[in-house]
């Protein structure tokens, strides 16, 4: 069930990264937030119900509920209206979560430690833009999303499904180097968006 989640994870990611980008409209992504979080929350729901209640079940299940609640907290503000101060803040909390459970997979599970580790960053972008008020990070934010989609959750879901998860360290490096290297394209990319002449509809932000 967690593979499954991350598989829908990587669909999200990806839409919402371009709904902030302006490339679709953000009524689809929540559509789709809406969704997914409702799924990924059945599915921690019977995640827990169907294992033995261990740490490590407890752990996945809380990533599962984590991930599906921003879903359809995303979905609820983009219908809604909410005004994203508490979708900030909610963020902001998962984002310090997200750190700690890096830290809980370390020893067990080195690569998923890295994936919440850039988990983390994507949460935090969220919190700086909605609950502090620094929108100025939006485009980092979709660039981030669409850049790291693929890569901490499709790819990972896939692996996982198919019975090749990676546990080594020498891939927890060779992962983290990669999230380092997308995160830093994701800045070059705001660079050169910044320096292009703007365009009325531009200016004018991204569609609702």
């Amino acid at each position: 069930m967690p593979y499954l989640c991350l598989l829908l994870s990587g669909a999200a990611l990806l839409v919402n990264g371009l709904g902030l980008l302006g490339h679709l409209p953000r009524r689809d992504a929540g559509a789709l937030s809406t969704l997914v979080g409702a799924i990924q929350v059945s599915l921690a729901v019977g995640y827990v119900a169907t294992h033995d209640g261990g740490t490590a079940v407890l752990l996945s299940a809380a990533g599962m509920l984590l991930f599906g609640l921003t879903y359809v907290y995303v979905g609820l503000d983009t219908f809604l209206g909410l005004g994203s101060k508490g979708l900030g803040w909610f963020c902001g909390m998962v984002a310090v979560f997200g750190v700690l459970l890096a830290f809980a997979w370390l020893g067990s599970d080195p690569v998923l430690a890295v994936l919440w580790l850039g988990w983390a960053v994507l949460w935090g972008l969220f919190f700086a833009s909605m609950a502090l008020g620094k929108t100025g990070v939006d485009l980092f934010t979709g660039w981030s999303l669409v850049l790291t989609s693929q890569v901490t959750a499709t790819v990972p879901a896939f692996l996982g499904l198919a019975g090749f998860w990676p546990y080594g360290l020498d891939a927890a490096l060779g992962l983290a180097a990669v999230l380092a290297a997308l995160f830093l394209v994701a800045g070059v990319l705001v660079r050169r968006r910044a320096a292009l002449p703007q365009k009325p509809d531009q200016l004018a932000g991204v569609p609702s």
